[in-house]
């Protein structure tokens, strides 16, 4: 790729990580009340900035590349270091983090799931239940789309 002016921003950073929760571009936008163009162009500013392909785009969505998987790593790092500051400093609540799960359809993941939301504080977190095919569930955490798979 060729080389672009360095320096990223917050919000770039933002859009990837959602992008990357979504496994697309699209979806993302419509959860960020973004345009679609937007927000594609953003990511392709994003990965001529850090001169590395972070996404394989498809006809089915995106997917992170290997070092898309461990730039979202450092992103969401980036992200909470600066809600942690803003929290400290600017008297922002904390906001909600999010716990996604990818399980297979299995009734008892279901209600173990369900269970687990009752049984948390709402307040602090925001769950999410993805039920996909086992080398998604595989994919979703090894991304960290989903911090439990089952």
């Amino acid at each position: 790729m060729a080389q672009a002016p360095s320096g990223l921003t917050l919000q770039q950073l933002r859009y990837f990580i959602e992008v990357a929760a979504e496994g697309s571009i699209s979806a993302a936008a419509d959860v960020l009340y973004v345009a679609q163009p937007t927000m594609s162009a953003a990511m392709k500013d994003l990965e001529a900035r850090v001169g590395r392909a972070l996404l394989v785009r498809s006809t089915r969505g995106v997917r992170l590349t290997d070092e898309g998987a461990e730039f979202l790593g450092y992103a969401r790092q980036v992200v909470e270091q600066v809600e942690l500051l803003e929290q400290r400093y600017l008297g922002r609540p904390p906001s909600r983090r999010l716990l996604g799960v990818s399980a297979q359809h299995y009734s008892f993941a279901v209600d173990a799931f369900v269970r687990m939301v009752r049984a948390s504080d709402a307040a602090h977190y925001e769950f999410a239940l993805r039920e996909t095919r086992t080398w998604d569930i595989i994919d979703d955490v090894r991304t960290l789309r989903s911090e439990l798979g089952i």
